[in-house]
């Protein structure tokens, strides 16, 4: 099957064909760019669906539906009649031919290509970490992990496990933001639901190779978020080196050996191996290398963005600047077409943010200004939520997050009693 008007090197099309491998962040901003300058655009995505990364470690702790943080991707295309959409994956580029091959055989023709079909796990070459831990990349992941934590507890409040221990792996905003969540959900929902089990009888632990969590932002945040965890019961082992992750068990590289009911891997991520089979020059962590443009040297056509994009100068692989990256392809695509000279990309950088928990988040803006607490924790939730797909979406988000840190609560004491 062939889709797509063939055009000769050395014609522009009046209305290009864009193929856009990718329906995360990067690529729904450029379908749109492209779509509202007038190009025909085939949306390619390995799900028909497209999902809000940033809230998944909520579906994985029960706080909210795996379709509170999905988006149906032909939802988002009919609001533009010129696009399209193809549920499949990448299976071989032709860049010689302007053709793209996916899983389900079919072939893709195109005036100009766009890549951001995100990373994958990394497993950094740790013995033990694939077939024993748990990443925190996609709907299945969380929604592996949650059914993972539930089976423990159960078990746990049967009295057929003597215990719930969860140890995750990786210092960063998804550890953090995980650690501080399950913290909370040890605390306060637990005692509710699983009256059963004793306070001894689960933990949470966050191992970071660095001395510190957050790596990105300020001391004084570092150190803030560190104490916030703490007091939300999470146990630190920082300055510590992961050897093996073991069944039931964290291996440090100084030989603790930390025991696991349920591992979670948030820590580090590469290209996933479509890409790398596909031939595409590639650096640090499998990310493809790109002009200041965003595309490559040898086809100006191919345009790379998102996470698996690595400019001359590196960008940190976050939300916004897979966002930024995906409007300014669509934008220098729609230019090449007209017969505009391109730019090359340059990143407005808004600042980072991480929530710890409830009432506790840190904000680090661009400019240095920092603030922490119930105002980054409320400025974190509502720029999240202005972010998703659907009005419905924001609103049980919205709801969800509100209900489950100030909703009725019972305490182990009043459980107790």
């Amino acid at each position: 099957m062939v889709e797509g008007t063939r055009q000769k090197r050395h014609e522009r099309p009046a209305r290009p064909h864009v193929v856009v491998v990718g329906g995360g962040f990067a690529g729904l901003r450029a379908t749109r760019e492209l779509a509202r300058g007038g190009a025909r655009v085939t949306l390619v995505d390995h799900h028909p669906y497209t999902t809000f990364q940033p809230l998944l470690y909520q579906v994985a702790t029960a706080a909210m539906a795996a379709g509170d943080v999905t988006f149906p991707l032909r939802a988002f295309a009919a609001k533009y009649p010129r696009v399209r959409v193809h549920a499949a994956g990448l299976g071989k580029l032709l860049l010689d031919q302007k053709q793209v091959e996916l899983t389900d055989g079919a072939v893709l023709d195109y005036d100009y290509l766009v890549l951001g079909t995100g990373v994958t796990t990394n497993w950094l070459g740790i013995e033990g970490a694939e077939k024993n831990a748990l990443p925190m990349y996609s709907v299945r992941d969380a929604e592996t992990l949650r059914s993972r934590l539930q089976r423990c507890l159960e078990e746990t409040a049967m009295g057929k496990r003597p215990s719930t221990h969860v140890v995750v792996v990786g210092g960063g905003a998804t550890g953090v933001e995980i650690s501080g969540t399950m913290a909370e959900l040890r605390a306060r929902t637990i005692p509710l639901t699983h009256p059963e089990i004793r306070p001894d009888q689960t933990s949470v632990t966050l191992v970071e190779r660095f001395d510190y969590v957050l790596a990105p932002y300020k001391p004084s945040l570092r150190d803030a978020a560190a104490r916030a965890l703490r007091k939300r019961g999470v146990r630190l082992r920082l300055g510590a080196t992961v050897a093996s992750v073991e069944p039931d068990a964290v291996v440090l590289a100084d030989g603790t050996r930390l025991h696991s009911d349920v591992t979670v891997w948030a820590l580090g991520v590469t290209a996933p191996k479509e890409v790398a089979d596909c031939g595409l020059p590639q650096g640090k962590g499998g990310r493809v290398t790109v002009t200041e443009t965003l595309n490559l040297g040898e086809h100006p056509e191919v345009y790379v963005v998102g996470d698996l994009a690595l400019p001359p100068e590196p960008l940190p692989q976050l939300a916004q600047p897979s966002i930024q990256m995906g409007e300014h392809a669509g934008r220098q695509i729609l230019a090449a077409a007209r017969g505009r000279a391109t730019v090359p990309f340059r990143y407005k950088d808004p600042g980072i943010m991480a929530i710890v928990g409830r009432a506790q988040a840190v904000v680090q803006l661009s400019n240095g200004f920092t603030f922490r607490g119930l105002p980054a924790w409320l400025a974190w939730i509502f720029l999240h939520v202005a972010y998703l797909l659907g009005g419905r979406n924001r609103a049980s988000v919205l709801v969800n997050f509100f209900w489950r840190y100030f909703g009725p609560r019972r305490s182990r004491a009043s459980v107790a009693e």
